[in-house]
């Protein structure tokens, strides 16, 4: 994903600082974004000399790795390992993941420690254009597979002012050099 920086920045940016503006338990904390697996040194060097409160992980929808499992074990493992050292060390991290790895994540086991925030990514395109009566249906993978059943939500009740983060708001973040 692309994101437009200030005129004349870099698009392509591996570290970033900014607060969080998504309505997150991190929202307003200063924050470190990584995009990719990069090195724990690196990152606490730069999370450290800034500041920083929270870590976002996995910035730019850079969190996919190949769900050819167990074959390409070894990017999920990079995954876990890198976001586990901070876990262990008690700092807030967040992982964007996408709702297609939203099963296989759960292997993981990060989803148990406290200051883990996992953020699962549903798109939605052209979410405006859904009527009034547009529902969300949070499902099981199959009947009666691994949930008590389903949850369904207004997508409008969903569309909430107190949820929404308007796109501008991404576009204050500084990038690290």
């Amino acid at each position: 994903m692309k994101r437009d920086y200030k005129e004349g920045e870099d698009t392509a940016a591996i570290y970033f600082i900014g607060n969080e503006v998504e309505r997150t338990p991190a929202y307003g904390m200063k924050t470190l974004f990584v995009v990719g697996i990069r090195d724990v040194g690196e990152i606490e060097a730069i999370s450290n000399l800034n500041g920083c409160q929270h870590i976002f992980f996995g910035a730019n929808h850079s969190f996919k790795p190949s769900l050819d499992l167990p074959a390409d074990i070894a990017e999920w493992d990079a995954w876990e390992t890198m976001i586990g050292y901070f876990l262990k060390k008690n700092v807030l991290c967040s992982l964007d993941i996408p709702v297609s790895h939203a099963e296989e994540f759960l292997e993981a086991g990060l989803v148990e420690y406290e200051n883990f925030i996992p953020q699962i990514r549903v798109p939605v395109p052209y979410i405006k254009q859904w009527n009034y009566n547009t529902m969300l249906k949070i499902d099981d993978k199959d009947f009666r597979a691994s949930n008590p059943g389903v949850w369904c939500h207004s997508l409008h009740d969903l569309m909430d002012r107190e949820k929404f983060t308007d796109w501008s708001k991404y576009t204050l973040d500084t990038i690290v050099e």
